[in-house]
């Protein structure tokens, strides 16, 4: 069983470093994107949130400050999920669907991360 848990905790966490590292690399489109959702100072807000997610995601994997990390995450997810894919705004139906999927998407996985913060600490197998 534990052993499934560090499995859970790097698919988790490794979700959040690999799309931190995507942010960082593709800073210039995604900072065009996040103005284009009129993201106050967009390039400073897509370098947090993907310093945020890679920080986050490695607490998750390696049980460090788990809480922190955690919250990490979760404080990043809430502003990206209703700023960047509220589907609600947009007209074209294809735009609305795939910004729906992804509100879901990031609603979901924000349940898991809060889910996380109810396993007691610290976690079997972290540094």
């Amino acid at each position: 069983m534990a052993y499934l848990f560090l499995l859970s905790r790097i698919l988790f966490g490794g979700f959040f470093i690999y799309n931190g590292y995507g942010h960082l690399k593709g800073i210039d489109g995604m900072t065009d994107y996040a103005a284009s959702k009129k993201v106050p100072a967009a390039k400073a807000a897509v370098t947090l949130s993907a310093i945020m997610m890679i920080l986050g995601g490695a607490g998750i994997i390696f049980g460090f400050m788990p809480r922190l990390a955690i919250l990490l995450v979760i404080v990043c997810l809430i502003p990206i999920t209703f700023m960047m894919h509220n589907y609600w705004n947009e007209t074209d139906p294809h735009k609305k669907m795939m910004e729906k999927i992804a509100f879901n998407k990031n609603m979901a996985i924000i349940a898991g991360a809060i889910a996380f913060l109810f396993i007691a600490t610290p976690w079997i197998l972290s540094i």
